[in-house]
């Protein structure tokens, strides 16, 4: 369904010029990235973005190249002037059911699902378009990097996804989650080895698979 055309975004900052246009050809445009797809421990997290093109957000950009201090600058700004957005977080314990592919893709539906508004269509990054959406959708390669609604949705799914870690780095000390956010670090794996996976730790991932049929040292 065509909406009427809007006002094209303008961007100040200068890794903006080279976004798609949020309202391109008049339709409701949303953006949907992912983060956390290669850590050992905790969720993977999915948010879903409509941004309004009469609500400039200067800085934009994909979340993995921006200081952390930006990444929360931009998160409540992104909140505040975005016509509707989304994050989920899938879990570890379905993504060790389904597995860390479908686990991602179901966060997607359920995070488009959550829009207030419903799209025309979603842009998501990356070579995957989970099925049953019921909304035309296009993947787009490194679309975080190109298209400015996947780049504000990878902001809200980074952030979101780092804070929580650093809350299960205080429910579960001695594991590093607060520096490393789960990734496989060699501090991480020595902590896995020494202490045994937590709760969130994905079980279906092999270095996690591997340290549960290790003797393990008790915690101290």
């Amino acid at each position: 369904m065509k909406r009427p055309s809007k006002t094209p975004q303008t961007a100040s900052h200068p890794s903006a010029a080279r976004f798609i246009d949020p309202s391109m050809d008049g339709l409701v445009i949303a953006g949907v990235d992912e983060a956390g797809r290669g850590p050992l421990a905790g969720p993977v997290a999915v948010a879903a973005v409509i941004l309004d093109p009469a609500q400039q957000i200067d800085g934009l950009g994909d979340s993995k190249t921006l200081a952390e201090a930006r990444r929360e600058a931009l998160f409540p700004l992104i909140q505040s002037r975005a016509r509707a957005w989304a994050i989920v977080l899938v879990h570890a314990d379905e993504i060790d059911r389904i597995n860390i592919l479908q686990a991602t893709l179901e966060g997607m539906r359920r995070a488009v699902a959550g829009l207030s508004e419903p799209p025309d269509k979603v842009l998501i990054d990356g070579n995957h378009i989970p099925k049953g959406l019921g909304i035309e959708a296009q993947a787009i390669i490194k679309g975080d990097a190109k298209v400015a609604a996947i780049a504000a949705a990878s902001i809200l799914a980074k952030v979101a996804r780092d804070r929580w870690m650093l809350a299960l780095d205080a429910a579960h000390p001695g594991y590093g989650f607060a520096r490393h956010k789960g990734y496989p670090t060699p501090a991480h794996l020595d902590a896995l080895r020494r202490l045994g996976p937590c709760p969130q730790h994905r079980r279906s991932f092999a270095p996690v698979r591997g340290v549960l049929v290790m003797p393990v040292e008790p915690y101290r």
